[in-house]
């Protein structure tokens, strides 16, 4: 079976199998991935988690919290092959070893219950119980939810879903190409923010120069704009000319932690690339709970 499909038999319907075969295949072994996965925690700053297998199923010394799995779906929400397979109600693939197909219904009853629901996985195990991570997308602002032990996630996530778009609504604050106040430059990336009330008022900006012998400024830099709430850094913006052809690239993350990992994830800030391969990495750094 091909890993794509593979990667749809795992996250659609659980597969423990597939999590086990897909591991040895990127890994070597289990023991071997479960290294990976556990460098991948560590580097991504999820200080609450730890791996003790590829699958999730109970084991001691295996275990996350509801924090390290919405920041780490943020984070696994950026691979392009990661969102499509969420989001997929049901996947047919063919069976190398029989004349019928397989025919997968995704278990996530959030992506028929929920408008705008485009993920994420479903979990439960003696230990952990009913355990749920979704995420859903309205107006360009995809929010994420995480509920451990809950008898009644169905529900629950859709007023924690409802409550996000209602009380923290995605507010756009510069858009590519804007001009800067008293300065020749233009802003090189759109930038947004989910704003609680009353925020949006706090917003503060600082405007660094960038240093003409600097590298980034022979590559077209001309300085950075910070954004700030508070003393809390939302965003690095870079400054262009206004003929610089850097104003035609895609836009990027401009969130202050540049490995995107957040609660949130706003319209077009996350973008990634990545084969197959990477994908299945992805998958497998997001196993933040166990499979049923």
């Amino acid at each position: 079976m091909s890993l794509e499909n593979m990667l749809y038999g795992l996250m659609l319907r659980s597969g423990n199998d597939a999590a086990t075969a897909i591991a040895e295949h990127i890994g070597g072994s289990e023991e071997g991935f479960v290294l990976m996965m556990n460098q991948k925690a560590e580097m991504l700053g999820l200080h609450n988690s730890h791996f003790m297998n590829p699958h999730g199923l109970d084991a001691e010394g295996h275990y996350s919290s509801a924090n390290d799995l919405a920041f780490l779906t943020a984070y696994a929400l950026k691979n392009p092959i990661f969102r499509d397979i969420v989001k997929t109600k049901v996947k047919k693939a063919p069976n190398p070893n029989d004349k019928w197909d397989y025919s997968w219904l995704n278990k996530n009853k959030m992506l028929q219950m929920y408008e705008g629901a485009d993920g994420v996985k479903t979990g439960y195990t003696k230990k952990a119980l009913r355990c749920l991570v979704s995420s859903a997308t309205r107006q360009g602002q995809q929010l994420v939810a995480v509920t451990l032990n809950d008898g009644t996630d169905w529900a629950d996530h859709k007023q924690m879903l409802d409550y996000g778009f209602e009380h923290f609504p995605l507010k756009d604050i510069y858009q590519k190409g804007q001009g800067v106040q008293n300065y020749p430059y233009q802003v090189g990336k759109s930038f947004s923010y989910p704003f609680a009330a009353g925020e949006m008022e706090q917003i503060r900006t600082k405007l660094v120069v960038t240093v003409r012998t600097s590298m980034d400024y022979l590559l077209g830099e001309r300085g950075k704009l910070y954004v700030m709430l508070g003393t809390k850094q939302l965003g690095v913006i870079p400054l262009y000319e206004k003929d610089s052809a850097l104003l035609m690239t895609k836009d990027r993350s401009v969130f202050a932690n540049e490995q995107g990992i957040a609660a949130h994830v706003s319209h077009s800030s996350y973008h990634a690339r990545g084969s197959l391969i990477d994908a299945a990495r992805a998958v497998f750094n997001a196993l933040f709970t166990a499979f049923d």
